[in-house]
């Protein structure tokens, strides 16, 4: 319950009713919750800290937060994804598909994927991971170790494991179709709901539930609206990936007759607190519906501008009233790159150098993403919010006189030093307590190689890796 002050020449602060840039701005923390934002606080503090040339940010929301080790990293230059082991083969699946990861090694990536997220500064998130290795969804089992790793690290999190009533597959002719098996989708949800009500509240309310239906074409009706109902009647954010691949957008049309956002429509599920990420193969009339329902888009920009797309755009949606959120859905997970790409692509996307301010993303990728998830108290630093902050060093670049078009400016250089989740610091001075950055590393590469064996089994005509992932340039032969 201690008091702790914190300053620096810069903090991000609402006060007066507004968002504002204070210059040896003060913040204090008191049992978890800001007491003060401001100037010259009058009170006893137990402990001072002054971060100097620096900006005190509110910690970043991440809805879409990477929590595996990231097989998209592996498209860089592969494709298409049906040729590469991003779609399961039917051979594949007349085999019988399978966990490609033991227990200790899915418990080992929460844990690794989390301590990133608290290295780029984020201090809420929502976890995501690819089914594609999986034998079909997540499991219960090992998000009970995710709980476990949050819980010792410190950040705050939504956890539910994915489940989904259907898959994608492709031919030996490349066709990819949707095949499906309900009852065992249906089954995880149920484990899903299971896991939400044991965990829900814990750690004083840092870990909540949240629902993960995965990619809405492999998602039925009785999923989604069972999903709705139970997601409702716990007050917990719904995250399904939508709008985001021609894929999807024709799977959806041969299933429905209409495009992803108006099949949810029509279901009259979507509602606040509903995410849909990426929103990339968005029409004008899906973003009314999503506004009109009070869901949310969880821009994430590296990861779109990577396959060759990108929201169009964010500042369309911002004048529309779309609420919007960022998240990273990458290797590496860095917020700060990611609203660096996302402020360059909607001046592209719109053809004009002002046409998003270099406020607005930061807004999106802090109180944006709290509203999201109906948490005002999050992605703030007032009076009464909870004491979630970020601490980014501006001595290491050329500083402009505005600290947050500096960071933004910087590229990879501006860099997360010290976070702080519920007055609690759980990084400082990029260390954070308990975890060996470097063997952990060793550890996430071994097992990273160990699964990129493995995609011959699950690639279209089971070529080598040689022939999955092609090198850049010829490679010499070793000695």
């Amino acid at each position: 319950m201690r008091r702790t002050l914190l300053t620096a020449d810069w903090l991000l602060a609402e006060t007066g009713g507004r968002r504002r840039l204070l210059p040896r701005g003060e913040v204090v923390f008191e049992g978890g919750a800001v007491v003060f934002a401001g100037h010259g606080f009058a009170g006893e503090v137990a402990e001072r800290l002054d971060f100097g040339p620096a900006l005190i940010s509110p910690g970043f929301v991440d809805l879409d937060a990477l929590s595996d080790l990231d097989t998209t990293i592996l498209g860089l230059d592969n494709g298409p994804g049906s040729a590469k082991g991003r779609v399961w083969p039917d051979s594949y699946v007349a085999r019988g598909p399978y966990e490609m990861y033991s227990e200790a090694e899915l418990a080992f990536q929460k844990r690794f994927a989390f301590a990133a997220l608290i290295r780029a500064g984020i201090t809420s998130a929502l976890p995501i991971a690819s089914l594609f290795y999986r034998e079909w969804g997540e499991t219960a089992g090992e998000f009970e170790a995710a709980a476990d790793a949050a819980e010792a690290l410190g950040l705050r999190v939504w956890l539910g494991p994915a489940y989904r009533t259907g898959g994608q597959v492709v031919d030996e002719r490349g066709e990819i179709r949707a095949v499906f098996d309900e009852a065992r989708g249906l089954a995880g949800l149920e484990e899903a709901a299971a896991f939400a009500k044991r965990i829900d509240g814990r750690a004083g309310g840092r870990i909540r539930a949240m629902f993960a239906p995965d990619r809405i074409e492999t998602c039925t009706e009785a999923l989604l609206t069972r999903t709705a109902a139970i997601a409702a009647e716990m007050g917990a954010p719904v995250r399904q990936h939508c709008l985001q691949g021609a894929t999807e957008i024709r799977l959806v049309r041969e299933l429905h007759g209409c495009t992803p956002a108006e099949w949810l429509e029509r279901l009259g599920v979507l509602s606040p607190r509903w995410l849909l990420p990426h929103g990339t193969e968005a029409t004008g009339r899906d973003f009314e519906i999503v506004r009109d329902a009070g869901a949310a888009i969880v821009h994430c920009p590296l990861v779109s501008a990577r396959h060759g797309s990108a929201l169009r755009s964010l500042r369309r949606l911002i004048d529309m009233g779309v609420t919007v959120g960022m998240g990273t859905d990458t290797w590496p997970p860095d917020m700060i790159h990611n609203m660096q790409l996302g402020l360059m692509l909607c001046r592209l996307v719109e053809g004009d150098a002002l046409a998003l301010r270099a406020g607005e993303i930061w807004d999106a990728a802090t109180a944006g993403g709290a509203d999201a998830l109906g948490r005002p108290d999050l992605g703030r630093l007032a009076e009464g919010a909870r004491a979630d902050a970020v601490v980014i060093p501006l001595d290491v670049t050329l500083r402009v006189p505005d600290p947050i078009q500096t960071i933004l400016a910087a590229g990879p250089r501006a860099r997360v030093s010290d976070v702080f989740v519920e007055g609690r610091r759980i990084m400082a001075g990029g260390l954070i307590p308990g975890v060996d950055e470097a063997a952990d590393m060793a550890r996430a590469q071994a097992q990273f190689d160990g699964l990129i064996a493995k995609y011959p089994e699950r690639t279209l005509g089971h070529p080598p890796v040689t022939a999955i992932f092609e090198s850049s340039f010829p490679v010499e032969p070793g000695p």
